[in-house]
């Protein structure tokens, strides 16, 4: 299981990153090169948990953690929204951002179910040990898939106005990635895997949105949460 799941991780997305110049949407273009640092991330953390396992840097860092560190910070429960709420924070603020906060909303719910559909889809196929033992769910970092996923929302909605807003936004979602290997409940590659599934999600999200919105008369879109998942529910006519 492990094998075959490293296969499809590192084989898959490198070439569908690798497979054309761009790929073309009716409103926009994906640039391939865009997709190759996510699915880099995804492949490395899947090498570093799923096969590593204890061997590389996972056991090193976790053990420093545990030798030098006592007390566990949990603002990662926190700051992994934090991107997506600047968001709607600059909307409220009068600064407009690529798509409207409707369109917005629409998007990072895409976004939310293909992140929720693909994490747990992982966490329940590899069944990886988190550090500190409590279950093995630990690959990847849900946590650290969400902030990286707004993370991106953010760059993607207002990179026009400025590249700070992006960058703010990366540099919380990797204090999210660290607070959760400081708090011993990821793995280094549990985290690298999030932040590219994060990553790759909304992407996914904006090439999808154009093609949804040409249907948009015969769709329906049904955000869920059932007190431990998010994600939505999008069904149209053909």
């Amino acid at each position: 299981m492990k094998l075959l799941l490293l296969g499809v991780i590192t084989l898959s997305l490198p070439l569908y990153a690798a497979n054309t110049d761009t790929i073309k949407t009716q409103n926009q273009l994906i640039k391939s090169k865009s997709l190759l640092i996510p699915a880099a991330l995804i492949s490395y953390g899947a090498v570093e948990t799923v096969v590593g396992g204890k061997k590389l840097l996972n056991y090193s860092i976790s053990h420093e953690i545990k030798v030098h560190i006592d007390n566990s910070i949990s603002i990662d429960d926190f700051s992994q929204y934090a991107p997506i709420a600047s968001v709607y924070a600059l909307n409220l603020m009068g600064l407009k951002g690529r798509h409207k906060p409707l369109e917005q909303t629409f998007i990072i719910s895409i976004a939310s179910g293909i992140t929720a559909l693909t994490v747990n889809s992982l966490k329940y196929a590899t069944k990886v040990l988190r550090p500190d033992g409590t279950s093995y769910n630990s690959f990847p970092s849900g946590h650290t898939a969400v902030a990286f996923m707004g993370a991106e929302f953010l760059w993607q909605e207002y990179k026009h106005h400025s590249i700070w807003y992006g960058i703010g936004g990366y540099c919380v979602a990797t204090a999210t990635g660290l607070f959760r290997i400081y708090n011993d409940r990821h793995w280094f590659g549990d985290v690298i895997a999030g932040a590219g599934i994060g990553m790759l999600s909304t992407k996914l999200a904006y090439w999808l949105y154009p093609q949804i919105v040409r249907r948009r008369s015969d769709t329906v879109c049904l955000p869920y949460y059932n007190g431990r998942q998010m994600g939505i529910s999008i069904s149209w006519k053909l």
